[in-house]
This record gives C-alpha cells, sequence and structure tokens, in this order.
C-alpha cells in the first residue's frame, strides 16, 4: 500500500510517501511563503528523490480541517486535482486527529490547539488504547476557557500541540488545575507523515472518497463571511 500525503491545513506545508508502514519521505517546512508556493516543489522533490511514480499511488491523504481556510483550500484543490488526474481515491484525515497522531502512545490526554483567533481555538481530545487512537472529544471549535473548564471536569493529565500552544500557554498553565505538558519543538506542529500514517489505517477500513466528493471541513465561517452577514445584519437593523 503506497499512501501519498499533503498537509497544508496551518503555517506548516508538509508531503509525505508512506509504503507499506514504512515512511519513505518526509518534505516539512514552517516559513513565511503561501503554500500555493511550497506544496507542489515539494512534492515534486520527494517524487525526485525517491523516484516515485506517482501512478503507483495506491490513495491521496489530505489534511481535511480545520484549520486555515485560504490554507485548507490549497491542499484540498492540490489533493483534488491529483486525485481526478491520477484517478486515485482521497482519504481526508481530520487535521486535529492527525495532530495527535504525532503523541503515538503518550499517556492521558492528547490535545492539539490550532489557533481559531478570537480567544477560539480548533481542537479535540483523544487518547491512546491498545496502541489505537480513541476519540474523547470530536474536533471542535471552541474557547480557550471552555477548553479548561472541560479538560478541569475530565480531571486527567493533558498534552498540548500545535501552533495555538505558543499564542495560550500562558493563559492555559493559569485556568488548568490538571498535569500539564507540551510536545517537543519537532512534534509539535503538523505533519503530512501523520496524516500518511492515519491514511494507510482509514484506507484498509475503507474510508475514502473520490476526488470530486471532496470537501474541507471548515468547522466555523470565514472571517470575510462573518464580517459580511455582520455589515449586512447592520444594515437590516439601520432600516
Amino acid at each position: 500500500m503506497k499512501i501519498l500525503a499533503l498537509d497544508s491545513s496551518g503555517l506548516v506545508a508538509s508531503v509525505a510517501l508512506v509504503q507499506d508502514e514504512n515512511l519513505l519521505a518526509e518534505y516539512t517546512v514552517n516559513y513565511k511563503k503561501t503554500h500555493s508556493q511550497t506544496l507542489l516543489p515539494m512534492l515534486d522533490e520527494i517524487a525526485r528523490m525517491i523516484e516515485l511514480d506517482l501512478e503507483t499511488v495506491d490513495a491521496i491523504a489530505v489534511a481535511a480541517g480545520p484549520g486555515s481556510f485560504t490554507g485548507l483550500r490549497i491542499g484540498s484543490a492540490t489533493a483534488k486535482g491529483l486525485g481526478l488526474a491520477l484517478k486515485k481515491p482521497l482519504i481526508a484525515v481530520p487535521t486535529v486527529e492527525a495532530l495527535a497522531y504525532n503523541l503515538y502512545d503518550v499517556p492521558g490526554l492528547v490535545c492539539p490547539i490550532m489557533d481559531a483567533r478570537r480567544n477560539q481555538v480548533y481542537t479535540g481530545m483523544y487518547r491512546f488504547e491498545n496502541h489505537r487512537m480513541v476519540t474523547v472529544k470530536d474536533q471542535m471549535a471552541i474557547g480557550v476557557e471552555a477548553l479548561a473548564q472541560e479538560l478541569n471536569t475530565l480531571g486527567e493529565q493533558v498534552t498540548f500541540l500545535g501552533d495555538g500552544v505558543a499564542v495560550y500557554k500562558d493563559l492555559l498553565m493559569q485556568l488548568l488545575s490538571i498535569p500539564v505538558s507540551f510536545a517537543p519543538v519537532h512534534l509539535n506542529k503538523q505533519r503530512a507523515g501523520a496524516v500518511a500514517a492515519l491514511g494507510e489505517i482509514y484506507f484498509s477500513e475503507g474510508k475514502t472518497e473520490s476526488a470530486r466528493e471532496h470537501q474541507p471541513e471548515y468547522l466555523r465561517v470565514s472571517q470575510a463571511e462573518r464580517e459580511r452577514t455582520e455589515r449586512e445584519a447592520g444594515k437590516h437593523g439601520a432600516d
């Protein structure tokens, strides 16, 4: 089984290839360039380095959201284009699940947090039981204070990762009354290797879709859509 994976859901751009539970290549960049500039050149470089014939890929796994609206659109369009051109199925891997999978078999709760602005995060809660990831709380958009309350109620130790850590770490430390850890630098951001590893599992379970069917999961409307709604509400109120 050969799974190509893409992740452009956040600040990081990442491409990977897994074959039969073996990570053959992973290219990850966390730098100030748009994903439209980096994703396809990274894929081309991986294909060149490992002499990959894209026709031999069984499926394309993509971080399907939540995350950056622009990043998700770029990743989705790239995956859909490859899927249509190669006639390969897509595997939609929830971004937060892939982040949690970076911390495979870590004890206690794993809580990825992605900065969603307005004092909110995209998150979920997971734990590992018998070497498999179990969803405690499905991915969601939630305020940081509300998240801390839920974690305090559960009362378990928790490990955080994701770009939201840099933004909300101090606040979380003030709000939480449970043991807290933070993932190390090499595991605390999106990695296409984790998307590919989960994609391999989901593919074996038949969790695929056609390239035409695939749509990213935003979880909430974009800032532009919110501002338009607010403007229209203000205009109607004035009427």
